[in-house]
């Protein structure tokens, strides 16, 4: 029996005669992308308006092409579906309502680790009906940490995640760990974070990092939120701290976003090298 028999008999016995489903809505653009890498087009009747942002979406292309919706209790009735996929920060009128309409939810947690967000990849894919497509994900996934991972020995850089309002991420968290494979260590802690939380300008600049991994501003953006990252103040550091940017996309999900963040880890990394860090 090879390994796809195994996976296919597992799914069986867990999920027993139920048939997959096939009109699943997702209301969370961390699903929206498992659910474009592990669904069948078909099965897919309709993913949150936020996957369709290039800016915050890594599926953006695939979903514009896709039904959407703005998470309302009307719109995700009215679509028939046989599964939702909600995240705890959905919205809770259009859960509650689903709930008394009896309509299947299955709500996900934000995963703190690579081994809690390769569990996800595997759930989704059971509940789905492709079991074997998550265990294909997951082995993408590690490999592409794997590949963004530094020989033994390899020099360490310090550094810390910089986002709007510099939001950081701390230790406990998922963008941690994926720091921590690519060869860089998590200063958030000296600034005294716990999981995620923000950093004053005033501060970094005391105590810079050897490189910032700093957001992306949205398009257009001219709030003091978005000019923190690009903040003048900071080229008094240049010497000291190199700059290399980070989509902020590739920062809050896991799943297959996770290939897109370590392979950017792993190219920051080379050009704060590079540069001179």
């Amino acid at each position: 029996m090879n390994r796809r028999e195994i996976v296919a008999g597992a799914l069986a016995l867990t999920a027993g005669s139920a048939p997959p489903p096939k009109r699943i809505v997702s209301l969370n653009s961390c699903l929206d992308a498992m659910l474009v890498h592990l669904a069948d087009r078909r099965q897919i009747a309709a993913l949150s308006h936020y996957a369709r942002e290039a800016h915050g979406s890594t599926v953006a292309a695939q979903a514009k092409t896709l039904p959407y919706t703005w998470e309302s209790a009307e719109e995700v009735i009215a679509l028939r579906p046989d599964l939702v996929l909600a995240s705890q920060h959905s919205a809770l009128a259009t859960r509650n309502a689903l709930k008394r309409l009896d309509v299947p939810v299955q709500r996900f947690k934000v995963p703190k680790s690579i081994d809690e967000s390769r569990g996800q990849v595997r759930k989704l894919a059971r509940l789905i009906g492709h079991a074997d497509r998550g265990e294909a994900l997951v082995g993408r996934i590690d490999a592409a940490i794997a590949a963004a991972t530094p020989a033994p020995g390899a020099r360490r850089l310090s550094a810390l995640i910089y986002q709007p309002n510099g939001f950081a991420a701390g230790p406990g968290t998922l963008v941690d760990e994926m720091m921590e494979h690519a060869g860089f260590d998590n200063v958030a802690r000296r600034f005294g974070l716990k999981t995620w939380g923000n950093v004053a300008l005033e501060r970094l600049l005391a105590d810079p990092p050897q490189v910032l991994l700093v957001g992306e501003p949205a398009p257009g953006a001219r709030s003091w939120a978005d000019r923190v990252m690009t903040h003048p103040a900071l080229k008094a550091v240049s010497h000291r701290m190199r700059q290399v940017r980070i989509p902020e996309k590739l920062l809050y999900c896991g799943g297959p976003v996770l290939i897109e963040t370590a392979a950017a880890m792993a190219r920051a990394r080379a050009q704060a090298l590079k540069e001179g860090a």
